[in-house]
């Protein structure tokens, strides 16, 4: 093997008989380097954009969400929540209430979700991070105040300095004691700030104060999820099955994970989505290596049958020239990773690519993943393989030298 090795490895930096070879080698070791490293950067900006929206998410999800199985409330247990504040792998716990409802400003109506939150609701979700404007004091006297979602805010088109014009939410009417009731509760909720999660929840929810959701939706002793927020001394899975174990069955435990697996599975099939689409491009980049190598073997077919007159197989030829397409593939690989690895950091030191305005960052986010780089390796390594097969496989045809001295 180590001479097969010696031979390609000369095949490939040795003098060749024109200089249209060298021209070719070099066309196929850039396209090898322009896709590994386009397969490297675009696998580290999904992994960027998912870590960043991931952490939104932390920021408006808790650790560990506990919700009914059927239906959409719980009874509250404060016996249970008692003991469970007591946990010494637990930091807070919050209760919130949400349903669907109407808001109405200046004569707009929208549909969303009033999600009402207790004071703890900042220590367990960090919700404080996501606020755009205004703060997380969402009652004053009898006064309620919201938060609304970005999107929602845009739609109904609300101003928060304005503290004179309420947002009108109706809830329907739980029961009707009697033949002319209302078919909705109203109340009136004063915009106090507005927050963004970059998702769908910024067109959605108005956050209050949980008393004055549980008045309009009529359900004083009711909630829709305790949420709750580790300290670390357990993992969120160990959390979830210390939690499950004393929780009635009619519950169930939920990680970030559980919460956002929606999310990350969209996220994650895209990802692999555009890997497969620029690893069917290094198909197409493969054919350079192709032409390269079938171009090296007519150079060199005098010193292959010369090899086969000294005893070379047709396995150690298709070996020899196996190799040097793995040689030029893995040159190709190298200077494509080192190319990566440039503009990977200064992306993420100076934002070599920025984002169009309106988003909550400057320039892309990028986040390299060990596994995905072992990933693009493997896969650009095989594509090399592969194309060098057929050049190989067709250098075995040529046959021995064999002359007569007259």
């Amino acid at each position: 093997m180590k001479l097969h090795f010696e031979i390609a490895k000369r095949y490939l930096l040795g003098k060749k008989s024109t200089n249209a070879i060298n021209l070719i080698t070099g066309i196929a070791v850039f396209g090898i380097s322009i896709g590994t490293a386009a397969l490297i950067l675009i696998l580290s900006v999904f992994n960027g954009f998912e870590g960043l929206l991931s952490e939104l998410f932390n920021a408006f999800n808790p650790d560990i969400l506990v919700v009914p199985k059927d239906g959409k409330s719980i009874k509250v247990d404060e016996q249970w929540l008692a003991e469970t504040k007591q946990l010494g792998f637990v930091d807070a716990v919050s209760l919130s209430i949400e349903e669907v409802s109407l808001f109405e400003y200046d004569n707009i109506q929208e549909i969303g979700m009033l999600k009402g939150v207790d004071d703890q609701y900042p220590k367990v979700t960090g919700f404080d991070t996501l606020l755009l404007s205004g703060n997380f004091n969402l009652r004053n006297g009898s006064i309620d105040y919201g938060l609304l979602g970005s999107g929602l805010r845009n739609k109904l088109g609300v101003s928060v300095h304005n503290s004179l014009s309420p947002l009108t939410v109706y809830s329907p009417t739980r029961k009707k004691s009697f033949g002319n009731a209302k078919d909705f509760t109203i109340r009136d909720i004063y915009p106090k700030g507005v927050f963004t999660v970059q998702s769908d929840n910024d067109y959605q929810y108005v956050i209050t104060h949980i008393d004055a959701a549980r008045r309009l939706f009529q359900k004083p002793n009711e909630c829709s999820s305790y949420e709750i927020k580790l300290n670390g001394e357990l993992s969120p899975d160990d959390a979830k099955e210390a939690l499950q174990d004393k929780l009635p069955a009619d519950l169930m435990v939920q990680t970030r994970l559980d919460q956002d697996a929606a999310f990350i599975k969209i996220m994650r099939i895209e990802k692999w989505i555009a890997f497969l689409i620029v690893s069917l491009t290094m198909l197409l980049i493969a054919f350079n290596l192709v032409g390269c190598l079938w171009m090296i073997v007519l150079d060199k077919k005098g010193d292959i049958a010369t090899l086969k007159a000294l005893g070379f197989n047709k396995k150690d030829v298709f070996g020899v020239f196996l190799l040097e397409g793995i040689l030029i593939t893995i040159i190709g690989m190298m200077v494509g990773v080192a190319l990566a690895l440039i503009l990977y950091f200064l992306q993420s030191y100076f934002g070599l690519i920025s984002v169009p305005e309106g988003f909550l960052i400057d320039a892309y986010p990028i986040e390299l993943h060990w596994f995905d780089f072992l990933v693009v390796l493997l896969t650009v390594i095989f594509i090399g393989t592969i194309a060098a097969y057929l050049p190989a496989w067709r250098a075995t045809k040529f046959g021995s030298i064999v002359r007569a001295d007259i």
